[in-house]
């Protein structure tokens, strides 16, 4: 676990085990909450624009909203 919390590739970690499957390395390396945590926020920072649009100056666009009222 803790090579796997220090960011090991699980593979390596297969190889310093001597596991010949991969699967037997994964039944004992789990993420735990911390890990998770760290990826769950790493997904969302990718997800939010780097500067909110300013949707004013897009004129086409204002003047279709002002068309649907």
């Amino acid at each position: 676990m803790h090579l796997l919390q220090a960011g090991v590739n699980i593979i390596y970690i297969r190889d310093i085990l001597g596991h010949a499957d991969i699967k037997t390395t994964e039944v004992y390396a789990r993420a735990d909450t911390e890990m998770k945590r760290k990826a769950m926020e790493n997904v969302y920072l990718d997800l939010l624009p780097k500067a909110t649009p300013n949707w004013n100056s897009d004129v086409g666009l204002m003047d279709w909203l002002h068309s649907l009222g």
